[in-house]
């Protein structure tokens, strides 16, 4: 069984058992083993089967999971700017954080 949420403003394929890393949950106070809810969900169905398409969110569905890592650390992205001629140049880095959480049942 799959489903199809929606979270921090994109969609999601989301399977059971699946770990999957969402935008940071409480600034990443969040206890871990904690019971989080998706209630967005837009789309519930079974591998080769049918499936429930929602307009815009399936009725009464949800997709539940534990956090598993209250925080953890994306790659470095390097950000390099220059101009040329002009013996200008800045190199930045940065490292989105997430909340790491295990899909523990898709009702709908």
């Amino acid at each position: 069984m799959y489903a199809i949420i929606e979270e921090s403003g994109g969609q999601r394929k989301v399977t059971k058992d699946e770990t999957i890393w969402v935008d940071l949950i409480n600034s990443g106070e969040c206890k871990l083993g904690e019971k989080i809810t998706f209630d967005k969900v837009l789309v519930v169905g079974d591998v080769g089967g049918s499936a429930k398409l929602g307009m815009p969110y399936v009725a009464g569905a949800s997709v539940s999971g534990e956090v598993v890592e209250p925080m953890v650390q994306g790659d470095k992205l390097y950000i390099f700017k220059f101009r040329a001629k002009k013996g200008h140049s800045r190199k930045t880095g940065h490292r989105q954080r997430y909340t790491s959480i295990k899909i523990t049942s898709i009702n709908g």
